[in-house]
């Protein structure tokens, strides 16, 4: 493996945890959004899914985002008969989205991210160390 490819590597991991990042942020931003009216859906959360990928050109292995799904996992119900968007019975759907799940997995993403930008400086250090021997 090649100097090169291990930059190429650690760009494709720095660009899933971006979008990692992203969709987390979204979740986060959106926990607390309901429907306008009685019955409309609330937000539904988000999740990213990340595949090897053959790189044909450089001929390596790297990672991306294969899909972005929503997690059909149950809205969650509160009583507040208040609420424009309460059914009959006063319960409200909220957002499946777990704060502290999502600020598990920003955590997650984070470090993933610091992981893949560490090893760029790495292969920065090892490319300009090399033109300095051939100096």
């Amino acid at each position: 493996m090649q100097i090169s490819d291990s930059l190429s590597i650690s760009a494709a991991g720095m660009k899933a945890q971006g979008d990692r990042l992203r969709v987390v942020s979204e979740n986060i931003a959106n926990a607390d959004s309901t429907g306008k009216t009685p019955g409309e859906a609330p937000y539904r959360r988000k999740l990213v899914l990340f595949q090897n990928s053959l790189d044909k050109e450089l001929g390596i292995n790297t990672v991306k985002v294969s899909a972005r799904t929503h997690d059909m996992s149950e809205f969650r119900k509160k009583y507040d008969p208040n609420h424009p968007a309460a059914d009959v019975q006063g319960y409200v759907l909220y957002p499946n989205v777990n704060s502290i799940v999502e600020m598990m997995d920003m955590r997650e993403a984070r470090r993933g991210y610091e992981a893949n930008l560490n090893m760029v400086e790495v292969s920065k250090s090892m490319l300009s160390r090399t033109i300095d021997l051939l100096r």
